[in-house]
């Protein structure tokens, strides 16, 4: 499937991807690196105090979270084992693009390796970071590991109503451990009412630049 991709600077001046199948932005045009600093690493990554932790993230799209959390976890000396699921991987023209560590003036090396790593395998990108990306469709896939923390950062609903069913949501909550976090910018009241039907506690938390509100939902 070809998903017509293209770049744009948002606000922040960090750059982002626009997909014209799917009529929507990989991050907020309000701050590509704030979006996924408020909504993953601060409201996520920042409220799980676990070492090591265990994360799967729903879209390694252009890898910012990812990157993002491998270097906060750098810094606090957390050891992480990082899943990601994407069905449409970036080629090597759009990364190079994104130019991430040079915005961040962070560590280009450890952006190069997150985006080579083979898929489907586990790869040491440093002896306290272990990547696997899974390339598949998360309809699919069969989990079998149990995490700490996700970041879910599909499409919209309204452009990929089918990864927001209960049926995903409820396969995340099996393979979630007792007091994990999902996390993601979507805050609409069918979403929402959906995890707290599965057994999720949601909240409404402030949003990032230009999103009034985001979700935090925890596994009791």
């Amino acid at each position: 499937m070809n998903i017509n991709l293209s770049s744009r600077l948002t606000s922040d001046g960090s750059k982002t991807i626009f997909s014209e199948t799917f009529q929507e932005s990989y991050h907020s045009i309000n701050g590509a690196v704030t979006e996924s600093m408020h909504v993953f690493l601060n409201a996520g990554f920042a409220e799980c105090d676990k070492n090591p932790i265990s994360i799967f993230e729903v879209g390694f799209g252009t890898g910012l979270n990812a990157y993002l959390t491998y270097l906060e976890a750098d810094k606090q000396k957390i050891q992480v084992n990082y899943h990601s699921i994407e069905l449409f991987p970036l080629d090597d023209s759009m990364i190079r693009i994104l130019d991430y560590p040079a915005f961040l003036k962070a560590d280009e090396n450890i952006f190069s390796a997150l985006h080579g790593a083979s898929w489907n395998e586990a790869v040491a990108i440093s002896s306290t970071f272990k990547l696997m990306k899974i390339k598949e469709d998360l309809l699919e896939v069969n989990l079998t590991n149990q995490y700490d923390l996700i970041y879910f950062d599909a499409f919209s609903p309204s452009q990929q109503p089918a990864l927001w069913e209960e049926s995903v949501f409820l396969k995340l909550y099996q393979h979630l451990n007792t007091g994990g976090i999902l996390t993601t910018y979507c805050a609409k009241g069918d979403v929402r009412r959906t995890l707290k039907g599965i057994g999720f506690v949601t909240e409404r938390l402030p949003g990032p630049p230009g999103k009034h509100e985001m979700l935090r939902a925890k596994k009791g």
